[in-house]
This record gives structure tokens, sequence and C-alpha cells, in this order.
């Protein structure tokens, strides 16, 4: 599905097939180790995608438990709604003891409601993010609660599908490249400085075949 808040003039996509093409070239002519590891696994699927709003409310509800619990209070805070993501004046309408019922801690009730407060009084513009560079979007979804970098990697990369983004906080990252690499410990912020430079402008593509290759089919945050 492809993202409906994402800009194809201003900014590529990893949505974008024929991107993927000059990405493999890129990746597999400036290292060797990850041209093997790219030969082996051939051309892999990017199914995400979406709403800009709805994939943050997603990546709160899932922040800091097994995909399985993740969908399983979706699915209850959906049917809240009629099996849909409420509107941000929605969602602030709805009683507190309401959402919590669907699963939904104290905490992350309060995450929700910073979000959506912050689209209603416009202090965060969602549809501005299509022509703002990465760093800024990031530095602006920090501004929200409960909404830290690796969540707002996640954003950029999955939602908007920006296509230069090594999350470098993320744990099956660190485990596939120690692996790919044959490190003896988790690389270090120069390591993966290294990589980043090499990778570039294409590291969300180059962390998409890290993940894959561990097996690795959702992105979770070292605690």
């Amino acid at each position: 599905m492809a993202a409906k808040n994402r800009s194809k003039d201003i900014f590529p996509s990893i949505y974008n097939k024929g991107l993927w093409t000059k990405a493999i070239a890129h990746l597999s002519k400036k290292d060797r180790v990850l041209a093997s590891l790219i030969k082996r696994m051939g051309r892999i699927e990017v199914n995400w995608g979406g709403d800009s709003y709805e994939s943050l409310i997603s990546a709160i509800i899932y922040q800091q438990i097994s995909g399985s619990a993740g969908d399983s209070i979706e699915k209850k805070f959906k049917s809240l709604y009629n099996g849909k993501m409420p509107s941000p004046k929605k969602f602030l309408e709805t009683p507190e003891n309401k959402v919590r019922s669907a699963g939904i801690s104290p905490q992350k009730y309060s995450y929700l409601k910073d979000l959506c407060t912050r689209i209603i009084d416009g202090r965060l513009e969602l549809k501005k993010f299509d022509s703002m560079e990465d760093e800024d979007i990031i530095e602006e979804l920090d501004e929200v609660r409960g909404i830290g970098r690796w969540t707002a990697e996640m954003f950029l990369m999955f939602s908007l599908g920006r296509t230069n983004i090594v999350p470098r906080d993320d744990l099956g990252i660190k485990k596939a490249i120690k692996n790919t690499y044959c490190l003896r410990d988790y690389p270090t912020g120069s390591k993966f400085s290294e990589l980043a430079e090499k990778w570039a402008p294409y590291g969300t593509i180059a962390s998409l075949y890290l993940w894959r290759s561990t097996d690795v089919k959702t992105p979770k945050k070292i605690e």
C-alpha cells in the first residue's frame, strides 16, 4: 500500500520500484559484504506505507511490546471506532477509560493525547513532512510526548518511505551488522558512521536487507 502523504517529486521513495535497481547497484559497488548478502537474498518486497497520522498512532501502540500484542491492542482500539482509526478530534472526545479498555496503558494514552492535541492546535502539521528534510522531521516528532528518535526513524522509513535512514538504536540492525560483518560485538558509533557513509543515499534499503538477513520482521528498539 503506498503512503498517502508521501511526495514523489521532492524526495525519492523506497516504494518506487525503479529506485531499487539504482540502490542495489550502488550498495553492491560500495560494500562487498552487503553485495554478497543482496546477491544471496535477491530482490525483497516492501509492503509498508500508509497515512502519516495513522502510522504514528500505530507506532505508539506498538512501542515496547511484541508484534502480536500490538496487533491485538490495535484491533481492540479500532473496534472502539467501528474498525477504523479515529480522527484526532474523535480520539480527544473519547473518555480515557474507554480508550484504556482496549489495552492502552495510561502512559500510552498520554502519548496519543499529546499527539492528537498537537495536530488539532496546529503545533504538528503532518502535511508539511512531504517537503521537510529527515532530521527536521525527527526534531519535530521528538517534541511529541512518547516519540523519540527511533520511533521517528521508523516513521520516516515505513510511512514516508525515505531512502537514507539507518536506525542506530535498533536491536535487529545491530545484531545483523554484527553477524554479517563478523564483528565480535555490536557495532560502535564509528562503525555505524563508516557503514552509513558507504550506503548513502540508500541506507534504508541496506537496513531492510540487514533486517531480513536475520529474519527480523518487526524492528525493535534496544531497551
